[in-house]
């Protein structure tokens, strides 16, 4: 998975460049719950909701629900700020 790319298609304004992916994916880890990481790591990286339903034991509008928290967590202030490296 391209955590560059992902983050850039889920972050509205972006200011500054992003880490490198090691560090973004412990950014990632650290500041999203689990279910929140599996969910945002499995539907950028391609995996169908049905996949995650079966993995996860939940139903569709729960896994879009924290799919769309770790969404909106991603364009919090605080978070985007350890997700850009300062030069």
């Amino acid at each position: 998975m391209n955590f560059t790319k992902s983050i850039t298609n889920n972050i509205d304004k972006l200011v500054g460049t992003l880490k490198s992916e090691d560090e973004l994916q412990e950014v990632l880890k650290r500041k999203f719950t689990k279910k929140e990481y599996k969910v945002f790591v499995a539907i950028e990286s391609g995996q169908s909701i049905e996949d995650l339903k079966k993995s996860m034991k939940d139903d569709e509008e729960r896994i879009e629900e924290i799919y769309k928290t770790a969404c909106k967590k991603l364009n919090q202030e605080l978070f985007k700020k350890e997700l850009v490296s300062i030069n």
